[in-house]
């Protein structure tokens, strides 16, 4: 059985991967992956403390989600032996908002946590909002320490890990939310340079495309991993 590490979004709690785990049911192992929720770390820490948890003695995909994009960029770009392919959704090579630069001071004073209800549904849900994603993802934010979000916003306004993409040697998988109103359709275009080994799928969806649309993400996911190659003993 295939397993899949899962690296969140903004939040980093992993909480919000419930829908598309359950969506798979017992297809994969999954290993869902959480960062610390008071302790202010960048993209590289990150780094460190996911690549001791990737598998050593199986073969996994690994699923980064907004945020997380860069830092999956950045581990498949090592080539880890036992990695098969790599999962990106709703993300980013580049910083998706050059504002974000100059927002980051502010970040605390703003951070989603402090943010209405309102607010964070109309930029991460837009018309695919329930009552129990808004509930999900307000318990998710709030759960994380202002100044380690802050900490996140600004890791994202600075960030930019494309010229590793020539690195990646894995296929990789590109998910774009078509309805995203906080990563902008161009930010797929770094990743063009994967050629042959990019495949990207347009679906209907928000920015928080694989709590919206769960089962939809699940099933071109799973097509995708059963077109893998298996990695040699």
């Amino acid at each position: 059985m295939t397993a899949i590490v899962l690296l969140p979004g903004l939040d980093g709690t992993g909480e919000l991967f419930a829908p598309l785990v359950a969506a798979w049911g017992d297809r994969f192992r999954t290993q869902v992956v959480s960062y610390p929720r008071v302790e202010r770390l960048g993209y590289a820490a990150l780094a460190d403390r996911v690549r001791a948890l990737l598998p050593l003695h199986e073969d996994y995909v690994l699923l980064a989600e907004s945020f997380s994009g860069p830092l999956g960029v950045m581990l498949a770009a090592e080539r880890p032996q036992r990695l098969r392919g790599l999962v990106l959704c709703a993300t980013f090579a580049r910083s998706p908002l050059p504002l974000l630069r100059w927002m980051a001071p502010l970040a605390q004073a703003v951070s989603p946590a402090v943010l209405p209800d309102r607010a964070l549904a109309w930029g991460l849900l837009g018309r695919y909002a329930t009552p129990s994603l808004v509930v999900a993802i307000r318990q998710a934010v709030s759960s994380v320490s202002p100044s380690v979000l802050a900490e996140r916003i600004g890791a994202v306004a600075e960030v930019d890990v494309a010229d590793l993409l020539s690195e990646v040697r894995v296929p990789v998988l590109y998910l774009q939310a078509r309805n995203d109103r906080v990563v902008s359709q161009r930010a797929v275009k770094p990743f063009m340079v994967l050629g042959e080994r990019l495949r990207v799928v347009s679906c209907a969806g928000p920015h928080c495309l694989l709590q919206a649309s769960p089962g939809d993400a699940a099933a071109v996911i799973s097509t995708f991993i059963s077109s893998l190659p298996k990695t040699s003993e």
